[in-house]
């Protein structure tokens, strides 16, 4: 009993010290507002979890996409520019600004400032005239191999079928499906599309991306075929060792 006393009493010392218990709400401070997180026994808080990303994002220029862009107040300024390949465009009277990677509400105060030092308070408007459409290719052992044009939804299968179907050499469980994740970093995916073919985890048909590449090997007995020989021409003569 009296042990069961001195545990209350030092509970209620440590309740007084610290104010809370360790598992209720607190309060942190940020520069704008006082949001509530979870305090853990350790010490520590709750991070913040990453912001969703925006769908359905604005297009962003590209190297070689040509925009139109036109000034209602200074119409000797209108002109149709080219992104070059390192992503800078040529402005008249301007000289060189780069606009790579950014979407036309972006490019727009860019162009402004870069024509600032000659007109007073510009108004541009731009144009999208010509760009690089999303495209994705097949090699390997398809009839049609080559690089086609991405539009709307695609799955592997439908990418397969528009390269004119599998040659009858072709390997349809070891499809390679080829993505660039960065500029030096690709990845690389095995698909057993003959499974899929085939009605079963038609869910796991993945969608093709722009710039994706699928390679279709050839199977194994094709790579033999060249090897047997052909019975049924010809003439053999009996083996006498």
């Amino acid at each position: 009993m009296a042990g069961k006393v001195h545990r209350l009493i030092l509970f209620g010392i440590l309740f007084l010290i610290c104010g809370q218990p360790v598992t209720a709400q607190a309060t942190i401070a940020d520069s704008n507002t006082t949001r509530p997180v979870l305090a853990h026994s350790a010490g520590t808080f709750d991070t913040d979890r990453p912001a969703l990303q925006h769908r359905n994002p604005r297009y962003r220029l590209c190297a070689s996409d040509v925009i139109a862009l036109t000034f209602p107040l200074t119409l000797e300024f209108d002109q149709t520019v080219s992104v070059q390949p390192d992503g800078f465009a040529t402005l008249a009277g301007a000289g060189d600004i780069h606009l790579e990677g950014l979407t036309e509400q972006e490019a727009i105060p860019a162009i402004r400032t870069a024509y600032a030092e000659i007109l007073h308070n510009p108004i541009v408007t731009i144009e999208l005239k010509d760009f690089n459409k999303p495209y994705f290719t097949v090699s390997g052992q398809v009839f049609k191999p080559g690089k086609f044009d991405l539009r709307g939804y695609t799955t592997a299968t439908e990418a397969i079928a528009m390269a004119g179907g599998f040659e009858d050499s072709a390997k349809h469980s070891q499809v390679l499906l080829f993505r660039r994740v960065k500029d030096s970093w690709l990845e690389v995916k095995n698909l057993d599309l003959k499974h899929i073919l085939q009605g079963h985890s038609v869910n796991e048909d993945p969608q093709i991306r722009p710039g994706d590449m699928l390679f279709v090997p050839q199977n194994t007995i094709s790579k033999a075929k060249k090897f047997i020989p052909n019975y049924g021409m010809g003439a053999y003569s009996e083996f006498h060792p």
